[in-house]
């Protein structure tokens, strides 16, 4: 299987390019024709450098990548840019995953899924958080009826604001926005998968720079929403994780039912210690590979887990551009 990989701008690219250059009967080839000129972050290499990092093949633009005739693409460009790179993947009749947020407008958004939906290829967003085993026995627990009706949940999403080569995510015009736009989306998706046909129709949220005042995008946010279910959320939003902490961040959730609560962390499998030679703290995950199931579910399917498609990730894009409404106004905003 062919699988092309289109931008190393988010984080996740290197992970996604780690996990199929090492996985059995995939052959890759990345791209990252949109790398600034000079490296700005020695740390994060971009381009052709990384690629030579990382050891897997490169190309020096995406219509090479697409005349190789890939299998599936992923996208993993700026946010802004995803609308283009995933048409040109429905035009080439090619499935893709794409970096969540799916879009950064509704509109956009909306020309992604009637692209590949006219091309009859598969539109799928990245959310790996859904393959967390830990996510998994919650959702378990719900679906089965343990909990009764759920009342309220409770989420937190917080890691550390990206610098070097991945500034563009405090950039607007590159991301969309700033921490409400990357961490909400993650407990947004978790819920439309864990609440069924229940649908958000009112946020009210909160935000401000404080973290970072440096910024131009909100380093921190709080967001309530409701859904016509009558089950109450809040999501706190942010870039809080100190720049030097050993632990990238975490999602972490409680959901309280009628007949009892459920909590989970997705990403604490892991021993936390001291390194006394270094004079730092170390955190050493063994648990499952998020991403690596990711995409061993989009290239090879899952029994029992569902992708996030095309329609799922506009829902959650809906519930955080109401976000963003109600921050600007100080009023509860629609869900559109």
């Amino acid at each position: 299987m062919k699988v092309g990989l289109l931008s190393f701008a988010h984080t996740h690219a290197l992970s996604y390019a780690a996990v199929l250059r090492d996985m059995e009967g995939v052959e890759l080839l990345t791209s990252d024709p949109d790398a600034p000129a000079e490296n700005t972050s020695p740390e994060w290499p971009r381009g052709r450098e990384l690629a030579r990092e990382l050891g897997v093949d490169y190309a020096d633009t995406y219509d090479e990548v697409f005349a190789w005739q890939p299998d599936a693409v992923i996208v993993a460009a700026e946010n802004t840019h995803h609308r283009f790179l995933v048409e040109l993947a429905a035009h080439h009749g090619v499935d893709v995953l794409c970096e969540k947020p799916l879009a950064t407008t509704p509109e956009d958004a909306e020309a992604m899924i009637k692209a590949c939906r006219a091309a009859g290829t598969r539109l799928a967003v990245a959310h790996p958080v859904r393959f967390s085993p830990a996510y998994a026995a919650a959702r378990a627990t719900v679906h089965g009826g343990h909990l009764g009706k759920i009342l309220s949940i409770r989420g937190a999403n917080y890691g550390r604001l990206e610098d070097g080569a991945r500034t563009w995510f405090a950039d607007p015009t590159l991301s969309g926005g700033g921490a409400l736009m990357d961490h909400t989306v993650h407990i947004a998706d978790l819920l439309d998968d864990l609440l069924g046909h229940a649908r958000a129709t009112e946020v009210y949220a909160q935000s401000n720079t404080l973290l970072r005042p440096d910024h131009a995008a909100e380093t921190a946010g709080l967001v309530t929403i409701a859904y016509d279910s009558g089950t109450h959320v809040t999501i706190d939003c942010s870039w809080s994780q100190p720049a030097h902490h050993p632990q990238w961040g975490n999602v972490e959730v409680q959901i309280v039912g009628e007949k009892g609560t459920v909590e989970f962390a997705a990403f604490s499998q892991n021993v936390s210690g001291y390194d006394e030679r270094h004079r730092r703290a170390t955190v050493h995950p063994w648990g499952t590979d998020l991403d690596k199931s990711l995409l061993s579910a989009f290239l090879h399917g899952a029994d029992d887990i569902d992708l996030a498609d095309g329609e799922s990730g506009l829902r959650t894009l809906r519930v955080v551009l109401a976000g963003y409404a109600s921050a600007d106004s100080g009023q509860p905003a629609p869900v559109g």
